[in-house]
């Protein structure tokens, strides 16, 4: 059984009625580390690690004047019942505040021949979509951009602290592919 059957047999399951009720955890105690501490684990440890899991590459976007957009590796499915997708977004970021006051978001899943457009969205402070192909996603209105393997149009649906980042939940609106035959992936700081 693959992972989307998977999926849809455990909300089978949960709708039935047989499924024990489960108490939730309490919350950890979350804090931020003083400057007097050291920190658990070295940050430069932590990247080098981490960088061995690699990770598909999106480029998020909004519709504005101009529109705003980022490149994003930190994206996610989360729940098929409802349709949720999530990113991850650096508190500091520039171009957040204005996708946050747009309200939606067209998440753009990067072909395999698309790095110098993931590296023109990681630039902050430039005009990113300048020479850029681009058509409004159907229920947002968000760019959606050309050549890509895929497109998932959403509205905002949470917004959780998550450290030094944002957690973004967002409800599928709609969604597709688009003419891209493979990902471009992100692994040790480079992409495959």
């Amino acid at each position: 059984m693959g992972q989307a059957g998977m999926a849809e047999a455990a909300v089978r399951y949960l709708r039935s009625g047989k499924a024990l009720s489960v108490e939730a955890l309490p919350r950890p105690e979350l804090r931020c580390v003083r400057e007097d501490e050291r920190a658990p684990v070295d940050p430069a440890g932590f990247r080098r690690v981490l960088g061995e899991f690699a990770t598909g590459v999106t480029v998020i976007t909004a519709p504005g004047t101009p529109p705003a957009g980022f490149a994003c590796q930190s994206f996610s499915s989360l729940s098929l019942d409802p349709p949720l997708v999530a990113f991850m977004v650096g508190r500091a970021s520039t171009t957040w505040p204005r996708i946050a006051r747009a309200g939606v978001f067209c998440v753009n899943v990067l072909s395999a021949d698309q790095g110098a457009l993931c590296r023109a969205f990681a630039v902050s402070g430039a005009d990113k979509f300048v020479g850029v192909a681009h058509d409004p996603a159907p229920a947002s209105g968000s760019p959606r951009l050309a050549g890509t393997l895929a497109w998932i149009d959403c509205t905002i649906h949470a917004v959780h602290t998550g450290g030094d980042h944002l957690i973004v939940v967002g409800r599928v609106d709609a969604l597709g592919t688009g003419e891209g035959e493979a990902p471009l992936l992100f692994h040790r700081g480079r992409f495959l």
